[in-house]
Protein backbone atom coordinates (compact mmCIF):
# COMPACT_ATOMS: atom_id res chain seq x y z
CA UNK A 1 0.00 0.00 0.00
CA UNK A 2 1.41 3.20 -1.09
CA UNK A 3 1.94 6.31 1.35
CA UNK A 4 -0.59 8.37 -0.13
CA UNK A 5 -3.51 5.89 -0.19
CA UNK A 6 -2.84 5.28 3.58
CA UNK A 7 -2.58 8.35 4.56
CA UNK A 8 -6.09 9.25 2.79
CA UNK A 9 -7.07 5.47 4.07
CA UNK A 10 -7.06 6.73 7.77
CA UNK A 11 -9.72 9.04 6.95
CA UNK A 12 -12.18 6.78 5.68
CA UNK A 13 -11.32 3.78 7.50
CA UNK A 14 -10.82 2.85 11.44
CA UNK A 15 -7.54 0.93 11.53
CA UNK A 16 -8.22 0.02 14.97
CA UNK A 17 -11.45 -0.78 14.67
CA UNK A 18 -10.90 -4.62 14.87
CA UNK A 19 -8.38 -4.74 17.58
CA UNK A 20 -9.27 -7.61 19.88
CA UNK A 21 -7.62 -5.98 23.11
CA UNK A 22 -9.18 -2.22 22.65
CA UNK A 23 -13.39 -1.50 23.28
CA UNK A 24 -15.35 -0.03 20.57
CA UNK A 25 -15.01 3.76 22.25
CA UNK A 26 -11.21 3.26 22.78
CA UNK A 27 -11.21 2.41 18.80
CA UNK A 28 -13.06 5.22 17.77
CA UNK A 29 -11.05 7.52 20.37
CA UNK A 30 -7.70 6.38 18.56
CA UNK A 31 -9.29 7.16 15.56
CA UNK A 32 -9.94 10.45 15.98
CA UNK A 33 -6.28 11.01 17.24
CA UNK A 34 -5.11 9.56 14.48
CA UNK A 35 -7.50 11.89 11.93
CA UNK A 36 -6.27 14.82 14.01
CA UNK A 37 -2.50 14.02 13.88
CA UNK A 38 -2.78 13.47 10.15
CA UNK A 39 -4.45 16.85 9.93
CA UNK A 40 -2.18 17.89 11.78
CA UNK A 41 0.87 17.25 9.57
CA UNK A 42 -0.55 18.16 6.60
CA UNK A 43 -0.86 21.47 8.10
CA UNK A 44 2.27 21.89 9.21
CA UNK A 45 3.59 20.63 5.20
CA UNK A 46 1.41 23.67 3.89
CA UNK A 47 2.80 26.08 6.31
CA UNK A 48 6.51 25.10 6.07
CA UNK A 49 5.51 25.04 2.02
CA UNK A 50 3.97 28.65 2.36
CA UNK A 51 6.81 29.91 4.58
CA UNK A 52 9.56 28.95 2.12
CA UNK A 53 7.77 30.81 -1.09
CA UNK A 54 8.67 34.07 -2.14
CA UNK A 55 6.36 36.21 0.47
CA UNK A 56 6.92 40.12 -1.72
CA UNK A 57 3.38 38.60 -3.50
CA UNK A 58 2.03 38.38 0.13
CA UNK A 59 3.50 41.59 1.50
CA UNK A 60 1.78 43.11 -1.61
CA UNK A 61 -1.66 41.34 -0.67
CA UNK A 62 -1.61 42.24 2.08
CA UNK A 63 -0.67 45.65 2.05
CA UNK A 64 -3.22 46.05 -0.45
CA UNK A 65 -5.72 45.11 1.98
CA UNK A 66 -4.16 47.02 4.81
CA UNK A 67 -5.04 50.49 3.20
CA UNK A 68 -8.53 49.08 2.25
CA UNK A 69 -9.36 48.42 5.43
CA UNK A 70 -8.41 51.86 6.20
CA UNK A 71 -10.85 53.11 3.51
CA UNK A 72 -13.53 51.00 5.47
CA UNK A 73 -12.48 52.16 8.42
CA UNK A 74 -12.72 55.73 7.61
CA UNK A 75 -15.63 55.00 5.95
CA UNK A 76 -17.62 53.60 9.04
CA UNK A 77 -16.47 56.26 11.50
CA UNK A 78 -17.66 59.12 9.33
CA UNK A 79 -21.48 57.68 9.08
CA UNK A 80 -21.26 56.40 12.84
CA UNK A 81 -20.64 60.47 13.17
CA UNK A 82 -23.54 61.69 11.09
CA UNK A 83 -25.60 59.19 13.15
CA UNK A 84 -24.52 60.26 16.31
CA UNK A 85 -24.97 64.43 15.21
CA UNK A 86 -28.18 63.30 13.72
CA UNK A 87 -29.26 61.97 17.11
CA UNK A 88 -28.13 65.00 18.75
CA UNK A 89 -30.34 67.42 16.73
Amino acid sequence: MSTAASVHSIFVTNPYEKHPQLSETEAEILWEYAKLAQTVKEITAKTKRLTSQNDETTRERLRWLEQRMGVVLTLFKASIWGVISDQQS
